[in-house]
């Protein structure tokens, strides 16, 4: 039983850890996050797969969507308490219009959330739905690089949630390895478009905190 309990326990240590080549210095990059000044782009948190999306989507139907699971619920607000211990300041933040990315926009902010069609699962239902940022997702791509070009308010970071066929739509198809809570962070300039940081797991965030 110590054995397996072992075996668990770094399973779960590798499935927190950042993808290559993006592991983040988080300890200078909370610092810049304190002055404001980024956008970071979640999945949204983890699902119940017992439960599918029906199309067309109908966003006011609770038992019509992929609702978050309860260790999903449970994260996002953990990742939520982490943020704000950290003193992260939070500007605006934007989501899909489905309950999955709605609940985890509020359960990490604190915040009401804005819903935007540009962040809904732009997979519309295919079972093998993979983004094509150059082809028929083009323009929901634009959209979500829009936002995140966006100018900020002074002082704060803006939150976009969405899904993993977006994210990929709007930055390319090597992203579209994003898991579950996962984050991209990316500093915004005046002079150009925002700029890619790093990749964030959320224990990492909870991590920071020394919780």
């Amino acid at each position: 039983m110590n054995k397996f309990a072992s075996i668990i326990s770094c399973l779960v240590i590798f499935l927190l850890m950042p993808p290559q080549g993006y592991a983040a210095d988080l300890n200078g990059l909370v610092a810049s996050l304190k002055g404001g000044g980024y956008v970071i782009v979640f999945r949204h948190g983890a699902t119940d797969d017992s439960q599918k999306d029906i199309y067309p989507f109908k966003f006011d139907d609770m038992s019509a969507q992929r609702q978050l699971s309860e260790k999903g619920r449970t994260l996002a607000r953990e990742l939520g308490a982490a943020l704000a211990k950290l003193g992260i300041p939070i500007g605006e933040v934007y989501t899909s219009q489905l309950n999955r990315a709605v609940e985890t926009g509020k359960l990490l902010s604190g915040k009401d959330v804005s819903p935007v069609d540009a962040l809904t699962d732009s997979g519309a239902g295919s079972a093998s739905a993979m983004a094509n940022p150059d082809g028929k997702n083009a323009k929901i791509g634009r959209a979500v690089r829009d936002l995140v070009n966006a100018p900020l308010k002074a002082g704060v970071n803006n939150v976009v949630v969405t899904h993993k066929t977006n994210v990929a739509d709007a930055f390319g198809k090597e992203f579209g390895d994003i898991r579950e809570g996962e984050a991209l962070v990316y500093k915004t300039s005046s002079s150009g478009p925002a700029v890619l940081v790093t990749r964030v797991q959320p224990g990492e965030w909870i991590a920071q905190t020394g919780s």
